[in-house]
């Protein structure tokens, strides 16, 4: 354990109530939890872990199984396991992962006792609200238990100082007083991982032309949108910088500030949101993926964007589509075998496609001869060079260490010495490193390339949908004139070049179809006539296969390793066997899962000269697992710096002081990659230097001072009018209220509507119900729905059939529509809502849905808190609903039987439906037929005097009994 580890712990010991810690990203926030885990005992109570994310949950399981029996033991409650189970493990003492949704609802439910918890440790406390799951966790338990702690991390202190006061709100809703800042610059911090550094190489690689050209140009086509954005005037022009817009914190700025307002805004305001996002992903790309994808992700682009996105029509946006091709492929004509214009190809392959259909090309040249040669460029990604360089010179250093020294060394701590770990930023980069360097760059190039020449077929070969309106024209938008800028040279050529681009891409997609193809065909035929004869040699390969790889499973780890990979050529692209990792045999006891530790292995590559390279495991950083410990690696090499993976690697060297550790960084020259990683330490930086000064200001209430024994939770006053009525009955004297009753429906707890009507005084029941959401009273039934639950209600025809089914069993049905609080109190803007009434429109559904069930109550919520108080006000002069009988609604008995039928009890409600939607059955009187007769068949035999008598009129009775007697068509 790391020296500034202890110092967290004992401060948050010392302070019995607990405390919220907020830490810098990466500082091992998995190994404070398991080494406070570890001092806890069975005989202090039930310890719960809230709010953790499964990558954390795995972590802090596998650390804390490395600890050995010593340890506490660790459990895991899930919505599958049975109640009494559940109920049982609280009483354990041991240490509980529990969600948030599954605790509440056992302590509204009274299966847990406040008594029997002695601690919360709630993860990712930037996540929390007034109105969270969490919090409502909290205040039930501080009621029940003043001994309680609760203690609350985050390793995200950016999140927490978005919004006003978002950390003091955090620990008034945990009932805390204390915040605990642990940046990267703490005295402690600095001291323990700048003991003992390892060596670090900076390599800075410097990009290619091309990929320069194309971050310049998105770069500007950012910037032009940004300024765009500007002049809207609805958005903090502060955060409207490019340095802002590498982050993916940045749309969820620029959201929160929209949200209010997002329905008045048009649709070039939208669609710049948009286009920010997928620009930023365009950068990220460029220095991510080889040249290759990355024109692929742009043809997808063209494909979904072509007339709605506004950064296409921009100024420079040419550029991207043109280097981004420059970078893979030329396309040139061929005029009497010689190359029209010189090519930058150093040896090009070329492919050759004759002009079919000239007389439909009007703008084709008029030389009969013309051709069009497809030139193959593929650029390498300048990294992967480096990379292999890298890789050359470890393996050299390795070579003249081993020639230097005659020591003695185990064959473990060799093993551990060439392990080389490469950290990627996601899996598709560790597949393209590792195909890479075990077929060489220029063949896994070959192959994305020829994927993508397939794939073009594929899209051609697709049925084809006529579009009868043309695309409107892009209108000139301030910097995003709406124009595409065109290349020198000739004009009237550009739309011709375009098609014998396509033509040539497609006639090499085609050929190298049927290339393929052939090949399959002819390796078919060769099985089918030699059959038996591969069968047995199969036989005797295998054989001889396996005792190969018994004789060298004697003589090195290694060997076995290479046997198993010509076996299994696939085996790279799986993830890796717990029990081998690059030659070492390991335990599970060391906590390493198959299924969440996501690593890639492949056999030794070959360099220049024919050599072996170091074996090398790739790891992907998005996976937020943590194998350092697992690997110990002697080389890091650091494909896509990430700075939480960084702090990992100091934590790992300040715990292994002794083992050498060398890391390079990989970085592109004057990149976003190198402005983003040093914006995110001083956007951390900045984000703990406003938390330290929040910390210096920071105002709790009084009910959090001390001790919390007699906790309530604060109760909102009376209002003067309430109080004035009081008073003038019976001299003031108070009357005895009874507790209002809420009864909710399981599924409920997904939302924090729960946690507010709690907080209003409320009652809460936790049941299952089939009908409705919140039932009131026995008279009351709601149903609850936020604006995107209400529109896909309307989309699958689930909200018909439950207001069908409250019509049906209450008498006060309610469809509730809630907004959020930080949005507009609107559906739509209003030059949004057209005159005629269209099927797809939401006002024009809830019209129908009104027309369709009358006795349907509409409520319309402006927030969380407005629900409570509307509730309250339905509630006046209602008895309470009972629990029992709400179980039982929509359930049938034994017997068949649905009790509380209000439109039609004991009786088949699927027959009176289809009774009422016979011709001349009205609602006025088919009352009087379900009366006369008992069953459709007899209805059917009614004679027309009896029915006319029934129906009240022969009208009525004469379109029934034509109906019922007519006669059914035949086909001849």
């Amino acid at each position: 354990m790391v020296q500034f580890h202890q110092h967290i712990i004992s401060e948050l010991l010392e302070d019995p109530t607990g405390g919220l810690v907020i830490l810098s990203g990466g500082l091992s926030l998995h190994k404070l939890i398991s080494n406070l885990v570890y001092l806890h005992h069975s005989s202090q109570g039930t310890l719960l872990i809230l709010s953790s994310y499964p990558s954390q949950k795995q972590s802090i399981l596998n650390y804390s199984n490395s600890a050995g029996t010593l340890a506490p033991k660790i459990s895991e409650i899930t919505s599958d396991l049975p109640s009494h189970h559940r109920t049982s493990l609280y009483t354990s003492g041991e240490v509980i992962f529990v969600t948030s949704r599954i605790l509440i609802v056992d302590l509204l439910s009274n299966r847990l006792k406040a008594s029997e918890i002695c601690g919360l440790i709630i993860l990712n406390a930037h996540t929390l609200s007034e109105t969270s799951t969490e919090a409502f966790i909290v205040r039930i338990l501080r009621s029940g238990n003043s001994k309680l702690y609760v203690r609350a991390f985050s390793d995200n202190a950016q999140a927490m100082v978005s919004g006003f006061a978002k950390a003091e709100k955090i620990l008034k809703c945990l009932f805390l007083r204390k915040v605990h800042l642990w940046p990267r610059f703490q005295v402690y911090v600095s001291q323990d991982l700048e003991k003992e550094p390892p060596e670090v190489v900076d390599v800075r690689v410097p990009m290619s032309g091309y990929m320069i050209g194309i971050q310049k140009a998105v770069i500007e086509v950012m910037d032009a949108c940004l300024k765009e954005m500007r002049k809207t005037n609805k958005v903090d022009v502060e955060d409207l910088t490019v340095e802002s817009g590498l982050f993916k914190s940045f749309d969820e700025i620029i959201r929160r500030q929209l949200d209010p307002i997002w329905h008045t805004l048009g649709k070039k305001t939208k669609q710049l949101v948009s286009d920010l996002k997928t620009l930023r992903k365009l950068l990220d790309y460029l220095v991510r993926y080889d040249a290759v994808t990355y024109l692929k992700y742009l043809d997808s682009l063209r494909a979904s964007e072509s007339f709605r996105s506004v950064w296409i029509f921009a100024e420079s946006s040419f550029k991207i589509f043109e280097y981004a091709k420059k970078r893979v492929y030329y396309c040139k004509r061929l005029e009497d075998g010689k190359i029209v214009g010189q090519s930058k190809a150093a040896a090009p392959k070329k492919r050759k496609l004759q002009e079919k259909n000239k007389d439909k090309e009007d703008s084709l040249p008029e030389n009969t001869n013309s051709k069009v040669v497809l030139e193959e460029v593929l650029e390498e990604a300048p990294k992967w060079k480096v990379f292999r360089e890298i890789l050359e010179e470890i393996k050299d250093e390795r070579q003249k260490q081993a020639l230097s020294t005659e020591e003695f060394v185990s064959d473990t701590e060799a093993i551990d010495n060439r392990t080389v770990l490469v950290a990627c930023k996601d899996e598709h980069s560790c597949m393209q490193l590792e195909e890479c360097i075990t077929k060489g760059p220029h063949k896994a190039l070959r192959d994305e390339w020829e994927k993508y020449l397939l794939s073009k077929v594929e899209l051609q070969s697709l049925p084809k949908h006529d579009r009868k309106k043309k695309p409107q024209e892009s209108q000139g938008i301030g910097v995003l004139d709406g124009t595409i800028r065109k290349t020198s040279g000739n004009n009237k050529d550009v739309s011709s070049i375009s098609k014998q681009e396509n033509d040539a891409l497609l006639a090499a997609a085609t050929e190298l179809r049927k290339e393929v193809k052939k090949d399959d065909g002819t390796n078919s035929e060769i099985f089918e006539d030699k059959a038996e004869h591969q069968k047995g040699k199969k036989r005797r390969a295998s054989r001889n296969i396996q005792t190969t790889s018994n004789v060298d499973d004697k003589n090195s780890d290694d060997a076995t390793v290479n046997k198993k990979s010509e076996k299994h050529p696939s085996e790279s692209r799986k993830r890796i066997d717990p029990k081998v990792i690059g030659g070492v045999h390991t335990s599970i006891d060391e906590g390493i899962s198959a299924d969440k530790v996501t690593i890639r292995k492949h056999v030794q590559g070959v360099d220049t000269e024919g050599t072996m390279l170091p074996p090398v495991h790739f790891y992907a950083i998005e996976s937020d697992t943590h194998i350092l410990d697992i690997l110990k690696p002697s080389v890091i090499i650091v494909y896509h710096p990430d700075v939480d993976f960084v702090r990992e690697i100091e934590i790992y060297k300040s715990e292994n002081p002794s083992s050498k550790l060398k890391v390079y960084f990989l970085f592109y020259d004057e990149s976003t990659e190198v402005q983003k990683f040093e914006a995110s330490i001083s956007r951390e930086n900045a984000a703990f230097e406003s938390l330290i000064r929040q910390k210096s200001m920071m105002m709790l209430p009084a009910y959090q001072e001390g001790s919390f024994s007699g906790f309530e939770p604060p109760m909102e006053p009376a209002s003067t009018t309430s109080q004035n009525s009081i008073t003038r009955k019976a001299g003031g004297r108070k009357t005895i209220e009874k507790e209002m009753q809420v009864i909710v429906d399981m599924r409920e707890f997904m939302s924090n509507l729960p946690n507010v009507l709690h907080q209003k005084g409320m009652r809460i029941v936790p049941v299952t119900l089939e009908v409705g959401d919140y039932i009131l009273s026995p008279l009351i039934c709601v149903e609850r729905k936020s604006i995107q639950d209400l529109f896909g209600s309307f989309a699958s025809g689930r909200l018909y059939h439950q207001a069908e089914m409250m019509v049906r069993y209450y008498r006060m049905p309610v469809l509730l529509i809630e907004f959020s609080q930080d949005k507009s109190f609107s559906f739509q803007s209003a030059w949004d809502i057209s005159e005629d009434v269209t099927p797809n429109s939401i006002i024009s559904k809830l019209s129908l849905l009104a027309l369709h069930f009358p006795r349907l109550r509409i409520v319309w919520s402006r927030s969380l808190h407005a629900t409570a108080e509307i509730f309250a006000s339905l509630k006046a002069n209602q008895d309470e609903p009972d629990e029992a009988k709400a179980l039982r609604v929509g359930v049938p008995s034994e017997d068949g039987i649905i009790e509380d039928d209000v439109r039609a009890e004991n009786y088949n409600t699927s027959a009176v439906e289809f009774l009422r939607r016979l011709p001349g059955v009205t609602d006025s009187n088919y009352r009087a037929l379900m009366d006369g007769c008992k069953s459709l068949s007899e209805l059917a035999t009614l004679p027309m005097e009896r029915l006319a008598e029934l129906m009240g009129g022969q009208k009525a009775a004469k379109i029934l009994k034509d109906f019922i007697d007519a006669k059914y068509p035949r086909l001849l």
